[in-house]
């Protein structure tokens, strides 16, 4: 090959991508959190180019990286295609096909596509007994940065109660006090309508899981019947996506989960029935 093509292949590869550390390469691709991926390599179950692969070391895309003997597929650095978002049925196992799926016999993480990776992590999951919008992430490092924001987030909720909150209780919720003694910053709970003895109340809190906010609740006496979360930090749970449906987030939407700042997240409310 002429000096001068050599020359202009080899700065294409430099500016592709660098050596990264290989338990970070293993994260990337959905397989292991970087200190699974650390055992892994004091068990000697990673190769690199043939050789046993050692903590620390660093790896480029043209290295052949091999766990138990199969060669694994590295993954560039990519915003989209690496997270999504799930309208999840109450009392659903994200391993097992929800019971009303019809068609979609099949359990969601079966149903994310295997490019995404073989291993997601849910951010801040809700209980099983309740549901709505769940974020799931087959890349180890963005799950890993989502994680640490997560507190920071203001998430909405549609709760449903047996009968009416007082005016008193609704005080109580706002107070954000949980049971360990931590206090949330609670910025809503307002009525949502219903009928009969289902009353729906909409509440918005910074950093609340869903057992946060059913801990809120029952702490003053009420009754909940359903939690479902219908925002997470930037992300709202569209109409448009029905209960077992999932689609990818855009890398702007992942981006903008990771940089927005508190003061510039919508604040939705919406119920969801």
């Amino acid at each position: 090959m002429p000096r001068h093509l050599r020359r202009r292949s080899a700065g294409r590869g430099e500016r592709r991508a660098a050596p990264e550390r290989l338990q970070k390469v293993l994260a990337r691709a959905g397989l292991a959190s970087r200190r699974e991926a650390e055992e892994w390599i004091r068990a000697g179950r990673l190769t690199v180019n043939g050789a046993p692969a050692s903590l620390g070391m660093r790896v480029g895309p043209a290295d052949q990286v091999r766990l138990d003997g199969r060669l694994v597929r590295q993954r560039e650095p990519a915003g989209a295609g690496v997270a999504f978002i799930y309208n999840r049925s109450s009392g659903e196992r994200l391993d097992q096909a929800p019971e009303e799926s019809g068609e979609q016999a099949v359990p969601l993480l079966q149903r994310l596509p295997r490019r995404a990776g073989r291993r997601f992590i849910v951010i801040s999951p809700m209980p099983r007994i309740d549901g709505g919008l769940e974020l799931l992430c087959g890349d180890g490092e963005y799950a890993a940065r989502l994680q640490r924001r997560v507190r920071q987030w203001v998430s909405a909720f549609s709760v449903r109660v047996i009968g009416e909150l007082t005016e008193s209780q609704c005080e109580g919720v706002l107070g954000g006090a949980l049971d360990s003694g931590v206090h949330l910053e609670v910025l809503g709970c307002e009525s949502a309508g219903g009928e009969g003895t289902n009353r729906w109340y909409a509440v918005r809190a910074r950093g609340a899981s869903g057992k946060d906010i059913r801990q809120l609740l029952e702490r003053q006496g009420a009754r909940v019947s359903r939690v479902l979360r219908t925002q997470l930090g930037t992300l709202n749970l569209e109409r448009t996506l029905p209960r077992g449906h999932f689609r990818a987030l855009a890398s702007e939407e992942l981006e903008a989960l990771l940089t927005a700042q508190p003061s510039e997240q919508a604040a939705g409310s919406g119920r969801a029935g």
